[in-house]
């Protein structure tokens, strides 16, 4: 259930980011992922970098950066360009 929770999630990330990646200048960098990213690196400050104890927020970061780039290509694929 908890990845169903996370599936969700990331799908709503992508979601609510997409019309700011999509109308963001061509040189600017934006992270849809971000928001995990935060969390991931708030998990080693609190744990002293222990990475064993933040596994949970890395594969949260890596599940969104997935199905962002599996969206993008999906979109791109149906909008004829290639990547």
């Amino acid at each position: 259930m908890a990845e169903e929770k996370s599936h969700e999630k990331t799908d709503s990330t992508w979601e609510k980011s997409r019309s700011t990646f999509n109308t963001k200048k061509y040189s600017e960098y934006f992270d849809p992922c971000q928001e995990a990213a935060n969390r991931s690196m708030k998990c080693l400050r609190r744990n002293g970098g222990d990475r064993d104890l933040c596994t949970d927020y890395f594969q949260a970061y890596r599940d969104c950066k997935r199905q962002w780039v599996t969206e993008r290509k999906e979109e791109k694929r149906k909008s004829g360009f290639s990547l």
